[in-house]
């Protein structure tokens, strides 16, 4: 059985990081067909996710995310290609939000005051 160990650091704090590991849980949902259970600790929360073939666990503190699963013989064969893209939706949600170019339009335009 391959097993697979991802960990992240991030200084995104607590509430940062849960709303970031509910998106996860959302997108391996959609996306792998994985079964998602969240269990919020006082230091940790705990993503623990299953499919056929695979099992494993999101673990979530203020600091850092660490990933383990355990991949079955058939999904084994594949697991370079399995933890890369893993470590690439992961690595998106943490990446921080990008600054708009030069060129882009503002983000909040003002209006003229009314004329009395």
């Amino acid at each position: 059985m391959a097993e697979l160990n991802i960990v992240r650091e991030h200084a995104l704090g607590m509430v940062k990081a849960r709303k970031i590991a509910f998106q996860w849980a959302e997108q391996v949902e959609q996306e792998f067909s994985m079964q998602c259970s969240y269990a919020q600790g006082k230091h940790a929360d705990e993503v623990d996710f299953v499919r056929s073939g695979v099992k494993g666990s999101l673990t979530v503190t203020k600091t850092h995310f660490e990933l383990r699963a355990q991949l079955g013989f058939l999904l084994g064969a594949f697991k370079g290609t399995i933890e890369a893209e893993i470590v690439k939706n992961l690595d998106a949600l943490l990446a921080p939000p990008a600054a708009p170019g030069p060129g882009s339009a503002p983000a909040h335009k003002k209006r003229p005051a009314p004329k009395a």
